[in-house]
């Protein structure tokens, strides 16, 4: 139901709204012709069918409406739409025990379209893509983020080539979305008590094909000043802010489920800044239930999955004690819980009085599974948690991961998009893609290297039109506005350069030797040319300043065409470089890009990946597929190994023709990248696998734990305040070992108290030592122990081709129902 509409539209033209309405098309272009038949102008400008649509002229409007050839396109366009909204998804009913229960997906931001600037970086951009992959696969999903007045900043840049911030206001009547309305017609509002007031936030949706975007909005007139500023700019403020910014997230995103009816049984928390919807679902069930918050916390934490992105702890939101107590004092008192034990569940000493309240542990702790966005973020978020599970492996600190992927229909250009539909058909990101490797690879290298030219011919066009724009808006000459029609040759490598400028990303690494490089673009025999783009956060000094570095080398002359920064990075900017590139470069300090995502939206489109093996890159790199830049963990070597490849790799293979005029060695590259990788990095893949191995189980053990009045999660929840209370009283007694054949036999007294046999398992573990994996060794209690309390002989055999001091007895909470060690790291070891 979408509310009142700002205009009405002639008979025959109500449909319009429909599909302008419909995010679907950010990724499908079957209907751009209509929009550009309602305003060429203003979709040109645009790219926007909902600004076309409100704002083209009733002449125009009142002229389509009366003609047939418009109205069968519309006809055409609407019963696609209608197709694509009802064919059965392959994604949710082959995995989750209710297809029918959606999956909250809470995230700061969400990178959809330029049409509704609701992010700021990579993080959004996923959460947009991972929105458009459950509509196309049927995923039962649907976000909830904040609605921004101003959103992030747009970046300008001043005739000293300095960056400047803009925040333009958002005027939601020019956005794709519509308020959530009751059956009376009446907007949706969440409040939510804060101290001293309650806050009142309106509800909006935006339309994302089979999907749903919930924003919570506080600028409501019944708030004050200050409230009605929360949801303004995105990450904006100081650290009070901040938290009230989550609070709305977690807290309102929480109210909101209940508020819509939505039967949701899995809670996927995008990042730590959502943490606070851990406490919230929890303190809701305690009142639906009738449960202590301890039952409730374990009922909810099976159906909260958490993915973390972030490498570094300095990059987690924390906040102080006295913050915490000021906003959750009401909570506190509602839920019966003192302030320790609620600082506890964000602290990774929790007898640390002074340390602060950090949403990540809070997450951690609140979520039964936890996942990483690849393989080697993985490992590093391992041992960064691993002070959160003392004694414990590092290698069994609870967090897997899923590599991120990217939503392949956004960002493939034209020219990709029919070859792949000539190879593969069109419903290839429909469902299952590894098969389509087979498909792609028998491209003939004619046609990939047409595709290239032609992407490339495209990306020179936009980069000049840009260009001239910019130029012009910084109040440049007409001679230099006109000179923007020359820089960039379509038929030469192309480069690209695009991220955020932050320290770790490494942005000047390429200018380290600027001689070199540009002996490197200006050569005549083999030239190369460099599009840059990107933003350095407002207070990153740092950054702005390597900005300006790029600035002031574009304007060598020498190199005059051959380099361009354009500046305002942004969706639709990014689009049309990794559509239009050769080549994508990415330097970041190893292993501080915890996936990066823009080296994947290059794959589709034939680009290749020079990069260092970080994030994404260091589980696919191959040498048939890209080149990986030297980790040498020092920037010199590093930038030395860049221009190394660049010179004795990537322009030797892209200018080795052979007589067609096709280099040969540069189109396997491509082949090998498009089909191998392309399908592997897309997030059919990645949103298959949260399904998978995240989903289903959380929402088959967040329904167990909420049967017959929650009698499963009042089981764990006892479980485990006995094994704290008794937790002390486990201990060892002196190991005995002896040669049985090619095996150790050995027997160990583990002494348990008050704590049951079956709530605990003994293990003899061994580290990786040389070619020795690891190994866990379960051990079978025997014989109780005369005389002692809980005490037990416990055996196991294990070959003796390894050491006996490699082993060492261990005792582990255990229950079968929970997930371990996430929801209980209690472990002991034999000292």
């Amino acid at each position: 139901m979408y509310g009142i509409l700002p205009r009405v539209l002639p008979p025959g033209l109500e449909a319009l709204t429909e599909l302008a309405l419909d995010l679907r098309w950010t990724w499908n272009h079957a209907v751009d012709a209509l929009w550009m038949q309602v305003d060429a102008e203003l979709w040109e400008r645009t790219h926007n069918p909902w600004v076309v649509l409100q704002h083209a002229s009733q002449r125009s409007l009142e002229q389509l409406s009366r003609d047939e050839a418009f109205a069968r396109q519309l006809e055409q366009a609407i019963s696609d739409r209608q197709r694509y909204l009802t064919t059965r998804g392959v994604g949710a009913s082959q995995s989750l025990p209710d297809a029918s229960a959606p999956i909250a997906y809470f995230s700061m931001e969400f990178g959809l379209s330029e049409a509704l600037p609701l992010y700021a970086g990579g993080l959004g951009v996923l959460a947009g893509d991972y929105l458009k992959t459950a509509s196309d696969l049927g995923v039962p999903l649907f976000g909830i983020s904040l609605m921004y007045q101003e959103g992030y900043f747009r970046q300008a840049i001043d005739a000293g080539g300095n960056q400047r911030e803009a925040y333009p206001y958002s005027d939601p009547t020019n956005l794709p979305i519509q308020p959530v309305v009751n059956e009376d017609n009446t907007w949706v509002e969440i409040d939510l008590p804060l101290p001293g007031r309650t806050l009142h936030l309106r509800v909006w949706q935006a339309n994302v094909g089979r999907t749903r975007l919930y924003l919570l909005d506080s600028n409501h007139v019944r708030n004050g000043p200050v409230d009605r500023g929360i949801t303004s700019k995105l990450y904006g403020g100081g650290s009070e802010m901040r938290l009230l910014q989550e609070v709305v997230l977690g807290v309102g995103g929480c109210a909101l489920l209940d508020t819509l009816k939505a039967n949701v049984h899995v809670c996927h928390l995008n990042e730590g800044h959502a943490a606070l919807a851990v406490l919230e679902r929890a303190r809701r069930f305690m009142h639906a239930r009738n449960v202590s918050f301890w039952e409730a916390w374990w009922a909810t934490r099976a159906g909260n999955v958490f993915t973390t992105h972030t490498p570094v702890a300095a990059g987690f939101d924390a906040f102080t004690p006295s913050l915490i107590y000021k906003y959750g004092r009401a909570y506190l008192a509602d839920c019966q819980l003192s302030l320790r034990e609620l600082l506890a569940l964000g602290r990774c000493d929790p007898s640390d009085d002074s340390e602060p309240f950090n949403m990540t542990y809070l997450a951690l702790r609140g979520c039964a599974q936890t996942s990483a966005v690849s393989r080697l973020h993985g490992a590093v978020s391992r041992k960064l948690f691993d002070r959160l599970y003392p004694r414990w492996p590092v290698d069994e600190v609870p967090v897997r991961h899923v590599t991120n992927g990217v939503h392949v229909p956004s960002w493939d250009s034209s020219w990709a998009d029919a070859l792949w539909t000539h190879t593969c058909g069109k419903a290839r990101w429909l469902g299952e893609s590894s098969s389509l490797t087979a498909a792609i690879a028998q491209c003939e290298d004619a046609a990939l290297w047409e595709l290239s030219a032609n992407e490339r011919r495209d990306l020179v066009r936009y980069t000049r039109e840009r260009l001239a724009w910019q130029l012009g808006l910084r109040g440049e000459s007409p001679q230099q506005i006109a000179q923007a029609a020359e820089v960039l040759d379509p038929n030469i490598l192309t480069l690209g350069l695009a991220r955020r400028f932050a320290e770790y990303k490494r942005m000047n690494l390429l200018l380290h030797d600027e001689q070199r490089l540009t002996r490197l673009l200006s050569n005549e025999r083999r030239p190369v040319q460099l599009i840059v783009a990107g933003k350095a956060h407002p207070d990153d000094e740092l950054g702005k300043r390597q900005v300006h570095a790029w600035l002031e080398f574009t304007r060598r002359p020498e190199l005059r065409g051959r380099v361009v920064f354009l500046e305002d990075y942004d969706l639709t900017l990014a689009q049309c470089l990794v559509q239009g590139v050769d080549v994508w470069i990415n330097t970041p300090r190893r292993p501080w890009e915890a996936c990066g995502t823009s080296g994947m939206k290059t794959l589709v489109n034939g680009g290749l990946n020079l990069s260092v093996l970080d994030g994404w890159w260091a589980e696919a790199y191959d040498p048939a597929y890209g080149w990986a830049i030297g980790d040498h963990g020092d920037d010199a070597d590093d930038a030395q190994s860049l221009y190394r490849l660049l010179e004795e790799d990537v322009v030797p293979a892209f200018y080795e023709r052979d007589a067609r005029g096709i280099p040969v060695r540069w189109i396997e590259r491509m082949r090998a990248s498009m089909s191998q990788l392309a399908p592997r990095f897309s997030s059919n893949r990645m949103l298959r696998q949260y399904l998978e191995e995240f989903y289903a189980p959380a929402a088959r053990a967040f329904l167990q734990r909420q049967l017959h009045d929650a009698h499963l999660a009042r089981e764990l929840s006892a479980w485990h305040a006995a094994l704290l209370s008794h937790w002390h009283e486990v201990h060892f007694g002196a190991v005995d070992a002896r040669l049985d054949g090619d095996h150790w036999r050995v027997d160990v007294p583990v002494y348990l108290g008050d704590v049951r046999l079956e709530w605990i398992k003994v293990e003899l573990y061994a580290q990786a030592q040389g070619e020795q994996p690891i190994a866990c060794i379960a051990m079978g209690a025997g014989v109780p122990i005369s005389g002692a309390i809980g005490g037990y002989i416990f055996t196991a055999k294990v070959p003796a081709r390894r050491p006996l001091d490699h082993y060492t007895p261990r005792v582990r909470a255990w229950h079968a129902e929970a997930f371990l060690p996430a929801e209980s790291p209690l472990i002991a070891w034999q000292r």
